[in-house]
């Protein structure tokens, strides 16, 4: 499960990578990739980095609440 956590984290960079670039340039490099925005690889790869970046903030999340865990614990030693 940790890798499949890395792999998605990755992926929803690559995604917000690629959304920075459609905003500063106006070019999606996944519908060019793909050949379009509405063929079904570009969809795909769409749904594929929506479901990376939720998998993502589920660990960050957790990240949170383990320094909220680690920082108590520190508190009452």
């Amino acid at each position: 499960m940790h890798t499949l956590k890395k792999i998605a984290l990755a992926i929803a960079i690559i995604g917000a990578l690629n959304w920075g670039v459609a905003g500063i340039f106006k070019f999606d490099v996944v519908a060019q990739l793909a050949g379009g925005v509405g063929e079904p690889l570009a969809r795909l790869l769409y749904i594929v980095i929506g479901i990376s970046g939720l998998i993502s903030l589920s660990t960050l999340f957790t990240e949170w609440r383990n320094i909220e865990e680690m920082e108590e614990h520190k508190t009452l030693a």
